[in-house]
């Protein structure tokens, strides 16, 4: 009987603990681990989401879309959650571009996935059907991928800017990412739930770029050619407004299609582009006067510690007017020889060499110029002829935009404006004055010397039929690897037009060009492209050039075309007046039919007519007709029609 009690007493015993147990383990689930365990269940039935915030666009000045975001969708489906699964499924075949019976058979599966990526157009039907669930995705896209490659840049893999603005910009196009939770079932799918976002996300600002989206396409066409013709390594063209400092184009081109930002990062020695800032040293400090001659030492001269200096053109003797026009290295070095190392120095970091000009672009090169402390005996001359001294193609525009605009040196820009998600302007870009380089008479001056440049000297190659150039041409040897590397040249060449009232500024510069092709002289291969850009830039529509206020040149020879009848084209003045008409001579009205549109232009524009479009396509025929004569200088109809 004792026996009996103490085992029931065990055992009463042994149920006390296991409730106890039970009550602590209870406890403990319940209060101490409480929320962990509803933490883990709550991550089983829902997902936390980052929603990704619409990616900024970016535009051309007057409004051409150049990258922008797209919204794509993935498309589920839950067949059990379907009202009418074969109606349903017609739906979702025509929306999906599926085939209808393929649809319906696969809606025997528990769950159906479709990737596409399908545009917001196609999935608008079936957004609302019980049982789609869309998935949203935003794309980065670029309508021309070509184009401005290497201003705008990529995005990277992470959807963060990777490079050119779209990497410099990225805090201002990215936006603020928002939150949300969804549902999902046991098998994982997840369900849109509404109710549940925490944060709405912030669309990024839109930027709207300096550049003009035709003289873009024209200066990457113009660009393109020459490299193909003269069969360089590369080169480089910049369009720059001297007015505000705005840039209008920038194209770079290697010979393997690759577009490296090299107009922002590659430095090169300029040569003879140099030379208009050791004259506008020398006319700013009255160091030489317009009847000043040093003798042209018969295009050989020898100075100690350095290499012989030769003229391509040699003179008897030369003024400083002629030392530009013609390019002499032998007067640049005597003339430059009046100046201080100190006030040269001076007159060069004026201009913008040797620093960045803190264009919005990542990774700007600074190029260099060495303080007067570091030059040797002889840097002095090489300086004054575009040696010693790097620089990139953006600083020879902006320091030639100083020449154009009186004097006043512009910090370059790339952003017009940064508009908001609801269209709210943040930014507007203002002319920003960095300095006034030389006086306003000094700069008319030195304007006056690139015109002789192309009426007499060495860019004749690049005269217009119609108005005024003002340029210089520079050709030098090229550094690879820090030395100077056997026949191999760099070709640039700097424009202002118009030479009166310059409105743009036009860098070309051409990396090693072949020179059995065309030569090797910037005469011979940028100059032309020169031409070429902008006479197809008067032929296009933009508006970025004020024809309006363009006067014509007096009549000056130009090069014919190789189809032409070497006739010079007959200047008339601008605005037109008929009465000049009645004095011009007959030219032949060319055969454009067929060509593409800007080219027909071109080439009447060519020819010595102002044009008159009619229609938008391609080019039908033209009134007076082709074959007829009519008096250079008066209006051909160029009458165009949409291609079949």
């Amino acid at each position: 009987m004792a026996k009996s009690a103490v085992r029931l007493q065990a055992l009463v015993i042994a149920i006390m603990a296991g409730l106890i147990g039970v009550v602590v383990r209870a406890g403990q689930v319940q209060v101490l681990q409480g929320k962990r365990y509803a933490e883990e269940e709550r991550a089983q039935r829902t997902v936390d989401l980052t929603l990704d915030a619409r990616r900024g666009g970016i535009y051309d000045r007057n409004g051409t879309a150049i990258a922008l975001t797209q919204e794509t969708y993935h498309v589920g489906i839950a067949p059990n959650e379907l009202h009418d699964p074969a109606r349903d499924a017609a739906a979702i075949a025509r929306a999906l571009h599926q085939p209808a019976g393929t649809v319906l058979d696969q809606l025997r599966k528990p769950y159906l996935y479709y990737g596409g990526p399908y545009s917001a157009v196609e999935v608008q039907r079936i957004r609302n059907l019980r049982g789609v669930h869309l998935e949203a995705v935003l794309n980065r896209f670029y309508p021309s991928p070509d184009f401005a490659r290497a201003v705008v840049g990529r995005v990277g893999t992470d959807g963060h800017g990777a490079s050119g603005l779209e990497r410099n910009l990225d805090s201002l196009l990215a936006g603020k990412p928002g939150a949300a939770v969804v549902l999902k079932d046991r098998a994982g799918r997840e369900y849109e739930s509404p109710a549940r976002l925490i944060a709405a996300p912030v669309a990024g600002a839109d930027v709207v770029l300096t550049l003009d989206a035709e003289l873009q396409e024209i200066a990457e066409r113009a660009l393109g050619e020459a490299v193909r013709e003269t069969d360089a390594a590369g080169g480089d063209v910049v369009i720059l407004d001297p007015k505000t400092g705005e840039l209008l184009a920038v194209a770079s081109l290697r010979k393997d299609g690759s577009s490296p930002p090299s107009a922002f990062t590659d430095t090169y020695e300029p040569g003879s582009l140099a030379k208009i800032f050791a004259a506008a040293a020398l006319l700013e400090l009255d160091r030489v006067h317009p009847t000043d001659r040093v003798s042209g030492e018969k295009g050989r001269y020898k100075l100690p510690g350095r290499p012989l200096l030769t003229d391509e053109h040699p003179l008897p003797s030369l003024t400083l007017a002629d030392a530009i026009a013609v390019s002499s290295n032998i007067a640049m070095a005597k003339f430059s020889q009046r100046m201080t190392p100190h006030e040269q120095y001076a007159v060069l970091r004026d201009f913008g060499l040797g620093t960045a000009t803190g264009v919005e672009f990542p990774s700007e090169s600074p190029g260099r110029l060495r303080l007067p402390s570091e030059w040797s005996g002889t840097s002095q001359v090489s300086l004054a002829i575009g040696y010693e001294v790097a620089v990139t193609p953006l600083q020879i525009a902006a320091a030639y935009g100083a020449i154009a605009n009186d004097g006043v040196l512009l910090a370059p820009a790339l952003v017009r404006e940064v508009r908001g998600p609801s269209g709210d302007v943040l930014y507007r870009h203002r002319v920003e004055p960095v300095r006034r380089v030389t006086s306003t008479d000094i700069a008319k001056q030195l304007r006056v010397l690139l015109q002789g440049v192309v009426q007499r000297g060495t860019g004749s190659s690049a005269m217009l039929a119609h108005f005024e150039l003002a340029a210089k041409t520079g050709t030098a040897r090229r550094v690879v690897k820090g030395k100077y590397a056997p026949n191999e040249y760099t070709a640039s060449f700097a424009a202002l037009f118009p030479a009166d009232v310059p409105q743009i500024v036009v860098v070309v510069k051409i990396d090693d060009p072949d020179p059995s092709k065309k030569g090797y002289f910037s005469a011979t291969t940028a100059a032309p492209v020169t031409r070429s850009l902008l006479e197809q830039a008067l032929a296009s529509r933009t508006v970025t050039l004020n024809q309006a206020h363009l006067v014509s040149a007096p009549a000056v020879p130009v090069a014919p075309l190789e189809d032409d009848d070497g006739t010079v084209p007959y200047v008339v003045p601008w605005p037109y007046r008929p009465d000049t008409a009645a004095t011009a001579p007959a030219r032949v009205v060319p055969d454009v039919s067929g060509q593409p549109l800007r080219e027909a232009v071109r080439s009447l524009h060519r020819r010595g007519f102002r044009v008159a479009l009619r229609g938008w396509g391609t080019p039908d025929r033209t009134a007076p007709p082709a074959g007829s004569s009519a008096p250079a200088g008066s209006i051909v109809t160029l009458i165009a029609a949409p291609s079949p």
